[in-house]
């Protein structure tokens, strides 16, 4: 039924394993090494054709250096910012609550109500763009980083909520029961009780939206334009030119972009593996 550990494979096939997986790592690795490569060209290699070949000569500071300071990328950054951490705050806050009251309290309608979070997160997002557009029209937040962040609240709660549902349900429930023996209000329970004890979800969930909210191209490009509310993942598209691209330039201002994701991750590696495991094992 599970796979058998490698370290009871024959020796033949833990020799063959050892040595396709650094393999699958440079393959899985490439994309992102040729952007680090790209980001070092200048600008004669790509007029010329030199895509895949050695970089000419070394860029990589005079790149950089126009990227932070001959663009608008920091306003970029400042935006992207702006939008993500207040949506991690409001996501998580939000779906700690509503898991809360959908993995603690049984009431008529649980499982509905519960379902109408999961459902949501099946609802092909593309599909959306017209009405979510027309609303923030409505509502005067089209081009704002409100709306962005209202927006990315309010989908990321129904994802956020099956994860912390789960995760309280998978707690003691007599904990709960003993702090009600003993009198204590219910909105107590939640904030000394259950919230400490959801400390390593609230990181790992954390971590993901972030990753999620961030990365997100498709409704930075709807919802926003231009400098003053886009993030860095629709702003890396200025440098192209009406009729060329500044491929070295994006490629550094994408691994310029890449690198606050990947620093939180390393920043909260223990929280969030912690998260991911905990309740694994008995």
């Amino acid at each position: 039924m599970f796979p058998r550990p490698i370290e009871k494979s024959s020796p033949a096939w833990a020799a063959t394993y050892q040595a396709l997986v650094p393999m699958a790592l440079i393959l899985w690795l490439l994309p992102l090494i040729a952007v680090a490569v790209f980001s070092i060209k200048p600008d004669v290699d790509f007029t010329t054709g030199n895509y895949w070949g050695w970089p000419s000569a070394f860029k990589g500071f005079e790149n950089y250096g126009k990227v932070f300071f001959a663009s608008d990328m920091p306003r970029y950054l400042l935006n992207s910012v702006l939008i993500t951490v207040p949506t991690v705050i409001g996501a998580v806050a939000l779906s700690c609550m509503t898991g809360f009251a959908l993995g603690v309290y049984k009431f008529r309608g649980n499982l509905l109500l519960f379902f109408m979070f999961v459902a949501g997160n099946f609802v092909p997002f593309q599909i959306l763009m017209v009405p979510v557009r027309d609303l923030t029209l409505d509502m005067g937040l089209y081009n704002t980083k409100l709306g962005l962040v209202l927006f990315h609240v309010a989908f990321q709660t129904g994802f956020c909520t099956l994860f912390m549902r789960n995760f309280i349900r998978a707690l003691p429930f007599e904990l709960i029961e003993a702090a009600r023996v003993e009198g204590v209000a219910e909105w107590r329970i939640f904030w000394f009780v259950v919230l400490p004890l959801m400390k390593p979800a609230i990181a790992a969930l954390s971590v993901l939206i972030f990753t999620f909210i961030w990365n997100d191209y498709f409704w930075a490009v709807v919802l926003t334009q231009g400098a003053e509310s886009q993030p860095v993942t629709a702003g890396i598209t200025s440098f192209n030119a009406q009729y060329r691209a500044a491929y070295h330039l994006m490629s550094a201002g994408s691994i310029v972009a890449a690198l606050p994701p990947v620093a939180m991750f390393f920043l909260m590696q223990r929280h969030f593996i912690a998260g991911l495991t905990l309740g694994a094992v008995k």
